[in-house]
């Protein structure tokens, strides 16, 4: 015979039930409701209809569903949303309406380094994160920090280029300024 025993502890969260969630979104603070097994992704999605991050592979390997966590690019598919609580998010749609990424959307658009745009967030995403921290990436540089990022329609090349042209213009805007050179 199997004995059942209650568990009194107020910690405990039943499947079924759902947790409050509180993030600052793209300079926002949002709270939601979510069950404790849902990802940030589908919180972004379902519950905040923040779709420009995608859910792909929903193993981290493609990195269309990536975001910036606290600024550094995480998969928001491996990630449970409750996991995320009270951190700071940037999502493409942030990045795009703050103006922080348009030279490499216009450069992407330009050089046609996006096809049907499934994998463009998380392309965005990853470049934006590298060219914050290296000004001028050699191209092995721009390839190794695409190297999360699976693209089925384009091949890389363009995508590379776009980011290397990006990262130019912007050195030379640096030094232009006066700024100096920097890695």
């Amino acid at each position: 015979m199997s004995k059942v025993v209650e568990n009194t502890s107020s910690d405990v969260i039943e499947a079924d039930e759902t947790v409050r969630v509180r993030f600052t979104i793209n300079g926002r603070k949002v709270a939601c409701r979510v069950a404790p097994r849902d990802t940030l992704v589908d919180c972004l999605r379902n519950e905040l209809e923040l779709t420009g991050t995608h859910a792909g592979c929903e193993m981290g390997a493609c990195g269309a569903c990536l975001v910036l966590l606290e600024g550094q690019a995480v998969h928001a598919c491996l990630m449970f949303a409750i996991q995320a609580d009270d951190a700071r998010i940037e999502t493409i749609e942030g990045l795009s309406e703050s103006g922080a990424i348009a030279d490499l959307q216009a450069e992407f658009h330009r050089r046609n380094a996006l096809q049907c745009g499934f994998c463009t967030p998380g392309m965005l995403i990853s470049a934006h994160e590298l060219l914050s921290q290296v000004h001028r990436p050699s191209r092995l540089e721009i390839r190794d920090a695409l190297s999360g990022n699976y693209c089925r329609c384009t091949g890389y090349e363009a995508i590379v280029d776009a980011i290397d042209a990006v990262a130019e213009a912007r050195m030379a805007g640096l030094l232009h300024k006066g700024g100096g050179e920097s890695s």
